[in-house]
């Protein structure tokens, strides 16, 4: 991402000091497990995303397993080593909207009001989700469609919750317009200077990204496609992915943290099969 000048997001856990380091911009997202949760990597971070729900799993809370727990990733998180782990899908200190704009403030206070507030939502209720998220004073919202992936929720939640991602665009924008905040400084719409929409999930390759900016989206954010580039399932690993159940290719069991291309896993010895220089150059 530094490479190419954009940003990546800490995810689930807090920021570790080798992501700061790499890392030309940096997203803490902000989660209702609030693992690894410090304030004084909030204020490292270029920017702060709150989030409200994945496309993935809308609604639902997160899974991690036990194989994934090591030494150091409990340290974070002040779990017990190598137990499953669930997470709550609401933040444990709000109950509606009106709570989300004090959240949001209070986030800006520890900052210093220098960092931009992203709110992600996973796409359900996609149109009225986006009024709440900029009524609370969100300078970015960020729509996750369904085809986003994760390594931390059921299959039922992956294959049947949530809606398309290109369809939940024009809803996001609709919401937008009307509070007079889409591409705003650029159409000379009259409102705020604008909230910016980021649009993810599935956005797989750049006929996906050209659709998506066509649609109203000022930007798109990848997962998979990243690993997909980085050299996850790479044919010469096909048969460590046959003996996963799985083919080169196919494979999207991120959560058992078996991963043989050495990438979503914490599993020292596939990590090293892993080369992070040539891997950002693809």
């Amino acid at each position: 991402a530094s490479e190419v000048g954009t940003s990546t997001t800490t995810g689930d856990g807090g920021m570790t000091p080798e992501e700061r380091g790499q890392s030309k911009y940096l997203v803490y997202q902000y989660l209702p497990s609030r693992y690894g949760m410090n304030p004084d990597d909030l204020r490292k971070a270029d920017a702060i995303e709150i989030v409200l729900g994945q496309g993935a799993k809308p609604g639902g809370g997160g899974m991690l397993l036990g194989q994934k727990i090591s030494e150091r990733v409990a340290g974070m998180r002040t779990l017990p080593e190598g137990i499953d782990q669930r997470s709550a899908c609401r933040h444990p200190d709000w109950t509606g909207p009106d709570d989300l704009t004090i959240k949001i403030n209070e986030l800006r206070e520890i900052t210093d009001w220098e960092k931009p507030i992203y709110v992600k939502v996973g796409a359900t209720r996609t149109y009225y989700d986006v009024k709440l998220a900029v009524h609370a004073g969100a300078d970015v919202v960020v729509v996750d469609g369904m085809q986003g992936g994760t390594a931390a929720t059921q299959d039922v939640f992956i294959e049947h919750v949530g809606i398309p991602t290109l369809a939940a665009i024009p809803q996001a924008v609709q919401a937008l317009q009307e509070l007079g905040v889409h591409r705003a400084g650029a159409s000379g719409a009259t409102g705020n200077d604008g909230v910016q929409l980021i649009v993810s999930g599935g956005i797989r390759n750049g006929a996906d990204v050209a659709k998506a900016l066509a649609l109203g989206a000022d930007a798109v954010a990848i997962g998979t496609a990243a690993l997909i580039a980085l050299g996850d399932n790479h044919p010469r690993y096909a048969v460590e992915y046959e003996k996963l159940g799985s083919a080169a290719g196919f494979y999207d069991d991120y959560q058992d943290g078996r991963d043989p291309a050495g990438i979503s896993t914490q599993d020292p010895e596939l990590a090293a099969r892993f080369d992070p220089i040539a891997g950002g150059r693809r």
